[in-house]
């Protein structure tokens, strides 16, 4: 590799799958490649990252207009790195502790190891005072890795899911470490100014450093803090929803699924999205014979996720056992009221269930941002549509205005929004629809990205 890139992102994974057949790639589902896709092709960068197969060496290529530069990993750092310390450690230690996180030693050492390596691959890269950003939690380490391998550079880094409160970031044996990798960037981005202010305080308690407001000084360096609430590409979405064959297919959605209000979730298979709770009330609902079959049905697309970890097996037998037991009770010959699909779908079938929606229903127990909230209302122009979504979704203070918030954890407060959803009246549904979009077509990917970008590239470094 030649330092050539003046523009670096670094993520646990390239923005591109293979094909069924293993012959090609095409572009990732996914709210992180949808957000960032965009930003790289206009800057002509670099894409760092894994190409999701163990072991696999691969030279760096050209894909969907950006410059591709693979990371090897091997099964043991699949293993320890991402399904242990990234996914059973931080992930749910990040999500308010929704599963107990497992702490590791070893894990941690493949943890450690495998940002060593995407620090190196980046140093590689980047041309001489190039920006890199570098992506989520995975990559904690890197920007003070990086630093130290070059420093030159123009150092961001991006979480795309929350930042705990110090009560629960105390309970990491590595949180000092953890820390001090962050800080090696210059600018930290977050979802929410809590987020941020949650951060600067655990650099004031733990490492003893001076604040100011939302700034860090550490190591002669000015480290800033700041929130820039990602968001979706307004513009593909809008051509999407013009084309015919996505609007034929969301007519026939529809009439595949019948003629009553169709409520719709589309979510990683994860124990943070309530699935489960939103599930259970939907069920509840014809118990308390306040919907009848026919009334409604609800489509759940739950997309395959991390499908060796036993947390992640133990939560898709149980939701479908729960479709099952629902179904049996309450389903008419021919006529399931849930209808669950444990699969991926590509941008256009999803733009499809978007348009075939009455209720988007969006009710994690915790959530960074959540894109497929703004998606479902970028792609409403008709201003139809009603949007649940839970107070705990990084989303919620955005789209307050016109979503029906709900506590995930309240089954009774969530049975009684998702009716209110339901038999929401058209002009109601316009005034709110047209609140949302407003903020989501005014606030798009592009912005969320220049915002980032001029702030790292438009400061100094120097304390």
């Amino acid at each position: 590799m030649s330092r050539e890139s003046e523009f670096v992102v670094v993520a646990n994974r390239l923005p591109v799958d293979r094909v069924a057949d293993g012959n090609g790639w095409r572009r990732s589902p996914g709210g992180l490649v949808s957000a960032i896709a965009p930003v790289m092709r206009s800057r002509q960068g670099t894409w760092v990252g894994w190409s999701g197969a163990a072991g696999e060496r691969l030279a760096p290529f050209t894909e969907d207009g950006m410059h591709l530069v693979p990371v090897e990993q091997t099964a043991e750092d699949v293993e320890l790195y991402y399904e242990g310390f990234s996914n059973a450690t931080l992930w749910p230690l990040y999500h308010d502790v929704v599963a107990p996180p497992v702490y590791d030693r070893a894990m941690w050492d493949a943890y450690v190891r495998v940002n060593e390596r995407f620090a190196a691959a980046a140093a590689e890269t980047a041309a001489e005072g190039a920006v890199v950003w570098v992506q989520d939690y995975q990559l904690q380490l890197v920007p003070a890795m990086l630093r130290e391998l070059r420093p030159d550079l123009r150092i961001g880094f991006f979480l795309h899911i929350p930042f705990p409160p110090l009560e629960l970031f105390y309970q990491l044996p590595w949180r000092r470490q953890i820390l001090e990798g962050l800080l090696g960037a210059d600018l930290v981005g977050f979802q929410l100014p809590g987020a941020a202010a949650n951060f600067v305080r655990l650099c004031r308690r733990l490492l003893d450093a001076r604040t100011a407001k939302q700034d860090i000084e550490w190591e002669g360096r000015s480290v800033r803090a700041r929130a820039f609430p990602i968001s979706v590409d307004v513009e593909e979405l809008r051509d999407l929803i013009a084309r015919p064959e996505v609007r034929w297919r969301a007519d026939e959605i529809r009439a595949d699924l019948g003629g009553g209000t169709v409520l719709l979730g589309v979510d990683r298979l994860d124990y943070t999205k309530g699935i489960t709770q939103r599930l259970q009330a939907f069920g509840e609902l014809f118990a308390d014979r306040e919907l009848k079959p026919g009334e409604a049905v609800f489509a759940q697309i739950a997309t395959p996720s991390r499908e060796r970890v036993e947390q992640y097996q133990l939560l898709r037998d149980q939701i479908e056992q729960q479709v099952g037991r629902i179904n049996g009770q309450y389903a008419e010959l021919g006529s399931p009221v849930v209808h669950y699909l444990h699969t991926s779908y590509d941008r256009e079938e999803l733009a499809a269930l978007f348009l075939a929606a009455d209720v988007m229903v969006v009710t994690p127990l915790r959530d960074g941002m959540n894109l497929v909230a703004k998606e479902y209302v970028a792609c409403r122009e008709d201003l139809r549509g009603t949007l649940v979504l839970s107070e705990f979704a990084g989303a919620a203070p955005e789209l307050r205005r016109g979503a029906f918030l709900v506590n995930p954890y309240d089954i009774d407060g969530l049975k009684d929004t998702m009716l209110a959803a339901i038999r929401c009246e058209p002009a109601e549904q316009g005034r709110r629809m047209r609140t949302m979009r407003k903020r989501v077509l005014e606030h798009d990917v592009d912005r969320w990205a220049a915002a980032f970008l001029d702030s790292l590239e438009g400061e100094p470094a120097a304390a």
